[in-house]
Order: C-alpha cells, then sequence, then structure tokens
C-alpha cells in the first residue's frame, strides 16, 4: 500500500493561510508560501509517502491570464521548490509527485480544448519535472483530456500516473457504472491509456461512494503491472448543474471522518487499488488513519 498526501487546498483554510477562490492554493504560494511548506510537512508527519507539488492551482481558470502569463513560471518553481524542500528535510523516504491540474477548471470537460492545453501543460513539465520523482495528471475529467496529458508527459522519463474524475451525481441513475465528468465510460477512457509509459491509473476529486465500480474496472482492465489508486473528496455529490462551480468553496461532509475514510480504503484494498490518499477536505487525520491501516495489513 502507497499513501499520497491529501487535500492540500483545504488544509491550508484550516491551517489559517491565505485561501480563497478564484486562486484556491495558489493564493498561498503568492500571499505566503510558508504555509505551504507548513502543509506539505503536516501530511508527511501524519504518514504521506508521496506529496504533491502545490500546482493544482497555476493555471489561468484560477490566477487569471495576466498572472498567469507573468508568474506562472516563477510560482510553478516555487511550488515544485517547496515540496522537494520538504521532501529533503523530511527523516521519511518521501517522494514528490509534480501535479498537473485541469488547466481549464475542475470538473470542465466541456472547456477543454487540446491544442490551447499544450503550451500550458509544456510549462508545467518544464517547470516541474526536475523537482519530482513522479508526474501525476489530476481529476482528469474527458478522454481528450487524458490523451492530452498523457502526450505532453510521454517522454519525461519518469513514471506518470493518470488520475480520473467521476460522475458522483445523485441525480444520475446509474452510478454502478463508472464514468467521467464528460459522460464518457471509465472502461472507454481505460482504452485511451498507453500503459507502455502510464504505470498507475487513480480515480480523484470524488466521493468516495463511486470509487469501487472504477477501482475494479480499472483492475480488470490494465496491464498486470499497472498501479490503481484511489484519492477520493470529501465534498457533497457535484451535480450537473454545478459543474462549472468552481468559484465556490463548498461545504465538507461531516459524516466523512477520519475513521469513516479508513473503511472505505479498506474496501478498495480489497478490490486491488494499491495507492490510496486523500482530495479535497481529506486532511492529515485522514491520512494518519491510512497509516495506521497500513500497519494492520
Amino acid at each position: 500500500m502507497i499513501i499520497l498526501d491529501g487535500g492540500m487546498g483545504r488544509h491550508l483554510k484550516t491551517i489559517g493561510a491565505p485561501f480563497g477562490q478564484p486562486e484556491w492554493s495558489a493564493l498561498s504560494l503568492i500571499e505566503d508560501p510558508s504555509y505551504v511548506t507548513l502543509a506539505h510537512n503536516d501530511f508527511i508527519n501524519a504518514g504521506a509517502e508521496y506529496i504533491t507539488t502545490n500546482s493544482y492551482g497555476i493555471v489561468p481558470f484560477h490566477i487569471g491570464e495576466e498572472r498567469f502569463n507573468k508568474d506562472a513560471e516563477n510560482l510553478l518553481i516555487l511550488a515544485g521548490k517547496l515540496a522537494f524542500d520538504a521532501k529533503a528535510a523530511s527523516q521519511s523516504k518521501v517522494k514528490v509527485a509534480a501535479g498537473i491540474p485541469p488547466v481549464f477548471g475542475s470538473y470542465k470537460p466541456d472547456a477543454f480544448n487540446s491544442k490551447a492545453a499544450v503550451p500550458i501543460l509544456e510549462l508545467f513539465r518544464d517547470c516541474l519535472l526536475e523537482f519530482s520523482d513522479i508526474i501525476i495528471g489530476e481529476t482528469l475529467s474527458s478522454i481528450d483530456e487524458l490523451k492530452t496529458v498523457q502526450g505532453v508527459f510521454a517522454d519525461c522519463k519518469k513514471p506518470i500516473w493518470l488520475s480520473l474524475t467521476l460522475i458522483d451525481d445523485d441525480n444520475d441513475s446509474d452510478l454502478v457504472t463508472p464514468k467521467l465528468r464528460s459522460g464518457e465510460l471509465v472502461q472507454d477512457a481505460l482504452k485511451a491509456i498507453d500503459f507502455n509509459i502510464v504505470d498507475a491509473v487513480l480515480f480523484n476529486c470524488s466521493q468516495p461512494e463511486v470509487m469501487a465500480s472504477a477501482i475494479t474496472m480499472a483492475v480488470n482492465n490494465c496491464k498486470k503491472e499497472t498501479l490503481v489508486g484511489v484519492y477520493a473528496n470529501a465534498f457533497p455529490s457535484i451535480n450537473s448543474s454545478q459543474k462549472s462551480a468552481n468559484n465556490q468553496i463548498r461545504t465538507i461532509r461531516p459524516d466523512l471522518d477520519p475513521l469513516s475514510y479508513k473503511e472505505f480504503a479498506k474496501k478498495w484494498l480489497q478490490l486491488g487499488a494499491t495507492i490510496i490518499g486523500g482530495c479535497c477536505g481529506i486532511g492529515p487525520d485522514h491520512i494518519a488513519e491510512l497509516r495506521s491501516l497500513k500497519k494492520e495489513i
């Protein structure tokens, strides 16, 4: 079992860091990067074996076109360096994942444009690779987005992990069949992955309740040596009318405490997942329970 960190943005808010929309986690990077170091250390101390660069918000959607064009390179290098330095200062064998976000906003498959995405993704690649042990494309909402990220990082000579986000709409009558937020089937998304260059398939930023069927689908359709992972969020379900609602700070489910999340993790491990962490609203206390679980198995 490999343990990832949890949701950087919401943990920054919890510890009193500069945080808000539209900048999300990038606001701390801009105004007081010391909080980013504190957050990395909190997850490392909780038991995370991989920490992700605080790069999710460094896209025009969050920081605006003007600031992105002016400051994105420096902000990405800073995000990489902060994670690398936290790794270097740690007593554990933690590794750094270069976090590659959805460049046009989360849960927005209709806004994705491959041609426009490539130069942004190339900037992430050029700025973060030197600080990172692996690449993780996060919250991928469509097959087109998946294939574009896969193509840009194909020759990076580091492990590539791709993480898909799933429909978790309570109004969807068929949550048993796992689907991307675009409505495309996970089964079809897996067919678009080049397993000669992709080392792990994960599912993130969806409710834990919808992850089991996706794990089973991945275990049954990936190459035997491909790692399968999960890092769910603690948001209520995102229905179709909220797909573009990235301009608000969503509530966190009070029922998804660390012990409840641990129970989900047990089921995911039984289904064949080997990588588990947390996304938005999953904090160091949740990660500590994953460390406890690892000791039990």
